[in-house]
C-alpha cells in the first residue's frame, strides 16, 4: 500500500500529458479544401478553387497528378469558374467584399489576360451556363430592376448583351439547349415556399410554354436538354426528389403542349436526387441520392424505350476502390470525351478535394490533396447519427460528435487493487443550427466542430423540422405560424442532451448562422434557462426590419416561408427575437458582416444596443469586408480564438 501514492500521482501526471491540447485554432483554421472542378476540352487539366491562399480563387492543374498553379490572386472569394468548351479561356465570377453583386470575367487559360465582361458592382448577376460552342454565355441578372432578375446571354468576342426574357419576378435559367435557340426557365413561386415553375421558352419568338403546372408546393430543378426531352428531378405528387424525364409524345415538331408531353420517373429514391450532369453527347448521366445526409453516386446510361441501363457507383463500391469513408459528393462533370467523371469528396474526417473517375477502367484518383495544416487526421471525429424526440413525438435527426476522451478533463480513480479507473465528468455541448431554413446539417468537414472537439466540447448539429433532406412533409413543418415549433425542438433536444448525451446541464451553448443565428435568437429568447453561452452570426433578430431592408430580390422570396409584412405583420413581431430582448439573459456573442445583402448589418446593430442599454452580457464583432458569413482567412483568424475564448469563459 505504500506505493500507492506514488502511482496515482504517475497516473494524474501522465493523464495531464495526454489531455493537453496538440492543435491550435489557427492550425484548424488554416485547413484548406478544394472544388468546384471544370475540364479542360481535351481533358488534360482541371481548373478548380481552392481557399489555399486564404481566399477562393482559381487553380489549374495537369492530370492525373500535375503540379498545381494559381491563376487568381485577388483579396475576394472567386464564387464559379468555367472552362470554355472551344478552349478559348476560362471564364469566372467574383464579388467585392462580400455583397453578391457577381460580376463575370474572362482569361487565357494560363491566367493571364483577364478582361471584365460585366462592370457594374451594384448589379448582381446569376451565372447559368456556357454556350455549347464557347461563345456565349447565359445569365440572369437584376440590371434592369434591382428587385427583379432578366434573361441575358453574351457574346464573349464582342461583349454585347442581349436581353433574352424579361419578367418581374425571380427567375433562373435551368437549361440552355446545344443550338441556343430555346431554353427552360425557372420561376419562383409567390404564394408558397419551396415551390417553382419551369417554362419552355423559344428564344426568336419569345414563345413560353408552361411545363409544371400543378397545384401544391413542388420543387423541379437539376434541368437537362435531351435530344427529344428533358432530364430533371422533381417531388411533384412525392414526399423526396425523384429523377424524371419529360418527353413529347410526338417527338416530330415543336410542340411542348400539356396535350404532347409526358413524364415518367426514372428513379423514384425514398431519398432527395440531386447534381444531375449528363455527358457532352448526352448518352450517359451522372447524379447523387442524399440518403440520410451520406451521397450515393450513381451513372447511368441513357437509352431509348424508357429502360436505361443502370450502372450503380455507391459508396460501398467507391470504398473497395480507394474512397476515403462514406461521406458528401458533389460538384459532378464529365470530361468532353466521356471517359472522365470529376467530383468532390469530403467526410466529417476528410477536408474537401477533387477526385476523379475513370469509366473505362473504374480507377479512381485523388486529384488534389489540400492542406491538413500539420494535424493529424487521426485526430478528427465521425459523429453519430442520433434521433430524439420532440414535443409532438416526432422524430428529429441530429449528428452527435462526442470528443475523444483525451480531450475531456477527466479525473483518475485509483482502487485498493491498483486498478485505475477514470471519473468522466457531464461534458459541455455545442448545439449548432444550421441556416436556411431550406437546408441541412451533413457529416461533412468543419474545422471548427474538431477544434471545439480537441476542446473537450461535444457538439450536437440537429436537423430540426424545416430542413430538407427528409421528405417535403417535413421541410414544411415550420412554415409561417409554425414558426417557432422548430425552436421546441432545440429544447427537446437539450432534453436529450441531458438524459442520454451525457451533457452537463449547466455547460449547453447553441450557436447558429443567418436563419441558424434567427434560431439561436429564438432559442435564448424562449428557453432562457437552457444555455449558458450563444454565439450569433448573420442572425435575424427582427422580422418586420428583416424583411424591410433585405435586397428587393430576396423580400418576397423569403415571405413566402416566412409571412408577409402586408398581412402577417402582427404574427412576424409576436415571434421576433427583439421583442422579448427583456428574456435575454445568456451571455451571447454576436457577429456580423457590414456588406450583408440578405441580412442587413443593422439586425446586429438594434440588438447590440438593447442588450448594452440593459447591461446583458454582450460582445460584438462587425467586419466591414465581409458579407453574408464570415469567409476571409485573415478574419477567421480574428475572429474565432475570440469565439473560443467566450466559450471557454462561460462553459469551463
Amino acid at each position: 500500500m505504500k506505493k500507492f501514492p506514488y502511482v496515482f500521482a504517475l497516473v494524474a501526471f501522465l493523464s495531464l500529458s495526454v489531455f493537453a491540447q496538440t492543435y491550435s485554432i489557427q492550425q484548424y483554421l488554416n485547413i484548406k479544401s478544394a472544388g468546384s472542378p471544370t475540364f479542360s476540352p481535351d481533358g488534360k487539366q482541371i481548373a478548380y478553387l481552392t481557399n489555399a491562399t486564404g481566399t477562393s480563387q482559381v487553380w489549374v492543374i495537369d492530370l492525373p497528378n500535375g503540379t498545381p498553379k494559381q491563376l487568381t490572386n485577388y483579396e475576394d472569394n472567386v464564387g464559379f469558374v468555367r472552362w470554355l468548351p472551344d478552349g478559348s479561356g476560362i471564364i469566372f465570377g467574383k464579388a467585392r467584399g462580400g455583397d453578391e453583386n457577381t460580376q463575370f470575367y474572362w482569361m487565357k487559360p494560363d491566367g493571364t489576360g483577364v478582361k471584365e465582361l460585366t462592370s457594374d458592382p451594384t448589379v448582381r448577376h446569376n451565372f447559368a451556363e456556357v454556350s455549347k460552342d464557347g461563345k456565349k454565355i447565359y445569365y440572369a441578372s437584376n440590371k434592369r430592376n434591382r428587385t427583379f432578375f432578366d434573361v441575358y446571354s453574351m457574346d464573349l468576342a464582342t461583349g454585347k448583351e442581349e436581353m433574352l426574357y424579361q419578367y418581374d419576378g425571380n427567375i433562373n435559367i435551368a437549361a440552355v439547349n446545344d443550338a441556343g435557340t430555346k431554353f427552360v426557365l425557372s420561376r419562383s413561386g409567390i404564394e408558397k415556399s419551396l415551390d417553382n415553375d419551369l417554362y419552355m421558352v423559344d428564344v426568336a419568338t419569345k414563345k413560353e410554354t408552361h411545363l409544371t403546372p400543378h397545384k401544391e408546393a413542388s420543387e423541379f430543378g437539376n434541368v437537362a436538354f435531351l435530344a427529344d426531352s428533358l432530364v430533371l428531378t422533381t417531388n411533384d405528387n412525392r414526399e423526396f426528389e425523384s429523377l424524371a424525364q419529360m418527353r413529347k409524345k410526338n417527338a416530330a415538331g415543336d410542340d411542348w403542349s400539356e396535350a404532347n408531353r409526358e413524364v415518367k420517373i426514372i428513379d423514384d429514391q425514398k431519398w432527395d436526387i440531386g447534381g444531375v450532369t449528363l455527358t457532352d453527347n448526352g448518352s450517359m448521366m451522372a447524379y447523387t441520392v442524399n440518403r440520410e445526409g451520406f451521397t450515393e453516386l450513381y451513372i447511368r446510361s441513357i437509352e431509348t424505350g424508357g429502360k436505361p441501363l443502370i450502372s450503380k457507383v455507391s459508396e460501398s463500391s467507391f470504398a473497395v476502390q480507394n474512397l476515403p469513408a462514406e461521406g458528401i459528393v458533389g460538384g459532378l462533370t464529365f470530361s468532353k470525351d466521356q471517359t472522365k467523371l470529376a467530383f468532390t469528396f469530403n467526410s466529417s474526417r476528410h477536408n474537401n478535394d477533387i477526385w476523379l473517375y475513370d469509366l473505362k477502367s473504374k480507377a479512381l484518383t485523388q486529384v488534389t490533396k489540400s492542406d491538413q495544416a500539420g494535424i493529424s487526421h487521426a485526430s478528427f471525429i465521425t459523429p453519430q447519427l442520433i434521433k430524439f424526440k420532440s414535443f409532438d413525438g416526432r422524430e428529429i435527426p441530429a449528428w452527435f460528435y462526442r470528443p475523444r476522451p483525451e480531450s475531456v478533463s477527466v479525473t483518475p480513480i485509483a482502487s485498493e487493487t491498483m486498478k485505475v479507473a477514470w471519473n468522466v465528468p457531464p461534458l459541455p455541448v455545442i448545439v449548432s443550427v444550421h441556416g436556411g431554413p431550406e437546408g441541412q446539417s451533413r457529416p461533412g468537414f468543419s474545422p471548427l466542430f474538431q477544434y471545439y472537439l480537441s476542446r473537450g466540447y461535444a457538439v450536437l448539429d440537429p436537423n430540426v423540422r424545416g430542413s430538407t433532406g427528409y421528405g417535403k412533409t417535413y421541410t414544411h413543418l415550420d412554415d409561417v405560424e409554425k414558426r417557432e415549433d422548430s425552436v421546441k425542438d432545440l429544447a427537446a433536444a437539450v432534453e436529450w442532451l441531458k438524459t442520454k448525451g451525457g451533457a452537463d446541464p449547466k455547460r449547453i451553448a447553441v450557436m447558429g448562422g443567418s436563419y441558424g443565428g434567427y434560431m439561436t435568437m429564438a432559442a435564448i429568447t424562449l428557453y432562457p434557462d437552457l444555455w449558458a453561452a450563444a454565439v450569433g452570426t448573420v442572425a435575424i433578430t427582427n422580422w418586420e426590419t428583416f424583411l424591410t431592408n433585405t435586397s428587393g430580390y430576396r423580400r418576397r422570396q423569403r415571405e413566402v416561408e416566412y409571412g408577409r409584412l402586408d398581412k402577417d405583420i402582427e404574427f412576424l413581431r409576436r415571434i421576433s427575437p427583439m421583442r422579448k430582448i427583456d428574456q435575454i439573459k445568456t451571455p451571447l456573442f454576436v457577429i456580423h458582416g457590414k456588406n450583408d445583402p440578405r441580412v442587413p448589418y443593422t439586425e446586429a446593430e438594434q440588438l447590440v444596443k438593447a442588450l448594452k442599454d440593459r447591461e446583458a452580457i454582450v460582445e460584438y464583432k462587425l467586419y466591414d469586408d465581409e458579407g453574408h458569413g464570415i469567409s476571409k482567412l485573415k478574419n477567421r483568424l480574428d475572429l474565432y480564438p475570440r469565439v473560443a475564448d467566450f466559450l471557454d469563459k462561460y462553459m469551463k
